[in-house]
């Protein structure tokens, strides 16, 4: 004899938000892929050009952990992409510097990520497309915009 199911009273938005995600990130991944990048590369490379910023930084934005973030930047650095340099305004740290050829992948990767999520995007009508993006603003700002402390993390998507 199976046991029932409880019957849901909300839309299961934990998996609609996972899986939406999860086809982006591989979406994404596929299509940096065939310039030789990964998101995180993408990420650092776009991130590196706005403003100085050291490894530590570049990070955060991309919520990488250390281990992660010296990978990538190693690989940034034997694609001849970034360098690590002294920062000009702490002799101390040191920064990701994006090289002229970075700076030109740089340019095209965000062509890619744009046309990607325009992809989308454009799979809603307009007036749902602006709806939707408004509404995961809000959440994203407002009620999820911090993850609740815990003893004992919960896991995150694999990028």
């Amino acid at each position: 004899m199976t046991a029932m199911a409880p019957s849901r009273a909300e839309p299961d938005l934990s998996f609609l938000l996972d899986h939406a995600g999860h086809v982006l990130r591989t979406q994404m991944a596929a299509a940096l892929a065939e310039i030789g990048l990964t998101a995180r590369m993408h990420c650092v490379l776009v991130h590196a050009l706005e403003k100085e910023c050291t490894q530590i930084q570049l990070a955060e934005i991309g919520d990488m952990d250390k281990t992660t973030m010296v990978v990538t930047v190693d690989a940034l650095e034997k694609a001849g992409l970034a360098e690590r340099r002294p920062s000009s305004t702490d002799r101390r740290a040191r920064i990701i510097a994006v090289t002229e050829k970075g700076r030109a992948v740089a340019e095209r990767s965000q062509k890619i990520v744009d046309g990607v999520h325009r992809a989308a995007l454009d799979a809603l009508p307009e007036d749902e497309c602006e709806v939707l993006l408004r509404a995961m603003n809000r959440l994203v700002q407002g009620h999820l915009a911090t993850p609740v402390e815990m003893q004992q993390a919960a896991r995150r998507a694999r990028q």
